[in-house]
């Protein structure tokens, strides 16, 4: 409807893993800044015959919830598919990591546009990830965008909730693909 608003949830469960597994480097993924220019909302769709309805996260906490999901996935199932030591803590709190990874939220969008017999959904995200490495004391710096299209015949809000952490899931997944650990510090493959 007309100026509707829809709460998506994008949490993701992570499996349970082996503790006996874990590497030993510890790493902490500390918040996210919203930097994106609306913080009141991630997407929108416009209907067919006129109206609009308006998409976000509950309690406006996006950059936090995307700072969980970055560190449940590290931990699950993080570099070289292994295990690792990787925890979400408070900004500056990560006095005994080997690595502190930080991020910004630049963008992180959805907008469905309904037709006749169809609803085209657009997503994209942008995100700027930091990773300090104690050992060495250098910094990685990576730039990951990413958005996915999808046309449905019947429209749902699950519909956007699905393919903005599907675009979410795969940020984090190049992150992980352009990267990797070694020595207790994360690099950049391309320097390898």
């Amino acid at each position: 409807g007309t100026g509707t608003v829809r709460a998506l949830d994008l949490r993701e469960k992570p499996p349970k893993v082996q503790v006996t597994d874990i590497q030993l480097v510890k790493i902490v993924v500390e918040p996210f800044e919203d930097r994106r220019v609306d913080h009141n909302r991630v997407g929108f769709r416009t209907h067919l015959w006129g109206g609009t309805t308006y998409f976000n996260v509950p309690s406006d906490q996006l950059a936090s919830m995307i700072t969980q999901r970055v560190a449940d996935r590290l931990r699950t199932r993080g570099w070289q598919d292994k295990v690792w030591d990787v925890r979400a803590v408070p900004a500056g709190s990560a006095s005994d990591a080997d690595i502190v990874i930080s991020g910004q939220l630049v963008d992180f969008s959805a907008t469905a546009k309904s037709r006749v017999f169809s609803t085209v959904i657009d997503t994209k995200s942008r995100l700027k990830v930091m990773a300090k490495n104690q050992t060495d004391q250098s910094t990685t710096i990576r730039n990951i965008e990413g958005g996915r299209s999808r046309t449905v015949f019947w429209f749902s809000d699950n519909d956007v909730q699905e393919q903005l952490s599907l675009t979410l899931r795969d940020g984090i997944e190049r992150l992980i693909s352009d990267t990797t650990i070694e020595d207790k510090a994360l690099k950049s493959v391309q320097d390898q």
